[in-house]
């Protein structure tokens, strides 16, 4: 199944100061270490930008306009053998002033999309942008002899690939790594992921990191439904995840089915400083529902912890530079974003950080779809369904989704414990399409990107089943593996019509 494509051609990028990436433009040639009155100022100036946030959510100074989505798209940069290609500088160079961001690896870019509207055609004017960009961005690579890839994990990246000097030599990414060293002390960090198979490591820098890329997808909410949008975005993540796993592989072990997770989590094993009691990590589902703004969230971020990257600003404290640089040192898979408008009015926005990269662009959009579906008709739910499912049991949800993928069992707004993808297919399906509906998009939209959705519920393969199913049929070859998928990949079918 395909759409129309539209020619490829330069799209604005989504603004990305939201995630403090902004914040760093300018600041490439500072050093990268920091003294003790670096971490104060910084300090300081984040307290007084909070408070100032804390009267703005009180005096409801936020854009009041909703619906609008868009999203981030990480990829991989491969070479004729299916291994990662450390060439993002020689790439971006040769693609000039097309949408496209350097990550933190030497082998990984970041693709970023125009914000829009969620109503009528958007779906498919979003795909057709993303898909623009992407085959455009590919068709380069594959003139420079690579090719570009999406998903969770490369099957082929290996512990050696994933070290200082595949980092891409940004100060940002310097500063970064030296940071995280340094608070998290003399100790190596442990990577330990029990799943089908056991990994069990130790490394010492964050590149691990670099072995995850992810479709982040974006919602601009009003400031009177944030609470139930945010609270909704954590219910969805577990079904979200699962029907996006595409990441099973990492150094030759079948791990979980989204393996992203715990990567991720372990690449930065970071809380509060070592100095106070009871560590909060800076990757994690959470620590609890918002109860009554989200201004609970950047209190958290402030009081629970201590700055990570203090990179200064002479700005106003209207520009909120200090909360957004801190925000982006602390990786909630559901996060809380401030932002501002063309003419400097501030806005809240959520990043949903739980979906793979990939399959193809179609699945993507597809997961986007589900998403903003799922977000919008479990806020408007009579009964909120955070009052129906505990915290603590939307969490555990999460963890064995991306452990179990679509086999995971979890607990529901009706009490009981269902297989995700019974509750996918029995409940949440229709339950997304009537969000959309309400949000004024087009049927025919709905139609095709759900039916993806449907498709891999009724075939039962998402990228991470195909991804397993070929290794039980062809062997434990991750170059070969690598190869079929972006052969399949680049001829823009859905993975639930992927053949081994």
């Amino acid at each position: 199944m395909s759409l129309v494509m539209v020619t490829p051609g330069l799209t604005k990028g989504l603004v990305m100061d939201t995630v403090g990436k902004a914040c760093f433009m300018g600041v490439e040639n500072k050093p990268n270490r920091f003294n003790p009155f670096d971490f104060f100022l910084f300090g300081s100036r984040l307290s007084r930008e909070t408070e100032l946030l804390g009267t703005w959510f009180s005096d409801r100074r936020f854009l009041h306009d909703h619906g609008w989505g868009g999203f981030e798209l990480e990829a991989w940069l491969v070479d004729a053998k299916g291994y990662p290609a450390p060439l993002n500088q020689r790439f971006l160079e040769r693609l000039g002033n097309y949408p496209l961001v350097p990550e933190l690896s030497l082998f990984n870019v970041e693709l970023n999309t125009e914000e829009r509207p969620l109503k009528g055609d958007a779906l498919r004017r979003m795909h057709d942008s993303l898909a623009s960009t992407w085959s455009f961005c590919d068709q380069t690579a594959m003139e420079m002899g690579m090719g570009l890839m999406m998903i969770g994990i490369l099957p082929t990246v290996t512990f050696d690939d994933l070290t200082s000097s595949n980092m891409t030599p940004v100060s940002r990414y310097m500063a970064l790594n030296e940071q995280v060293i340094r608070m998290h002390g003399d100790d190596p960090f442990e990577l330990n992921i029990a799943g089908r198979e056991h990994l069990c490591l130790e490394h010492h820098d964050i590149l691990m990191e670099a072995a995850t890329t992810s479709f982040q997808i974006h919602l601009q909410v009003n400031q009177e439904d944030a609470v139930r949008m945010y609270n909704a975005a954590l219910i969805a993540s577990a079904p979200m995840v699962a029907i996006a796993a595409n990441a099973p592989f990492l150094f030759g072990k079948s791990l979980w089915d989204e393996t992203r997770i715990p990567v991720f989590e372990q690449a930065v094993p970071l809380g509060r400083d070592r100095a106070l009691s009871g560590p909060l990590p800076r990757v994690s589902f959470g620590h609890g529902y918002v109860r009554e703004s989200l201004m609970e969230l950047f209190l958290e971020n402030q009081q629970s912890f201590p700055p990570l990257l203090p990179i200064g600003s002479n700005d106003r404290p209207e520009q909120m530079h200090h909360v957004r640089m801190h925000n982006s040192t602390i990786w909630r898979w559901n996060r809380p974003l401030v932002g501002f408008d063309a003419m400097g009015r501030p806005h809240l926005r959520l990043e949903h950080r739980v979906t793979s990269a990939g399959p193809t662009v179609m699945d993507c959009m597809a997961n986007a779809a589900m998403f903003y579906g799922l977000v919008y008709a479990l806020s408007s739910l009579k009964t909120p369904p955070e009052k129906l499912i505990p915290f603590f049991e939307a969490q555990s949800g999460f963890y064995l989704a991306a452990r179990h993928g679509l086999d995971a069992q979890i607990l529901w707004i009706q009490g009981n414990r269902v297989s995700l993808r019974e509750l996918l297919y029995r409940d949440l399906l229709s339950l997304a399409r009537r969000g959309l509906e309400q949000a004024g998009l087009d049927m025919a939209d709905i139609d095709i990107f759900l039916g993806i959705i449907e498709g891999r519920l009724r075939t039962g393969q998402n990228g991470a089943v195909w991804q397993r199913a070929y290794v039980n049929k062809h062997g434990p070859d991750m170059g070969a593996l690598t190869l079929a998928y972006l052969q399949r990949q680049r001829t823009m079918e859905p993975v639930h019509g992927w053949t081994l």
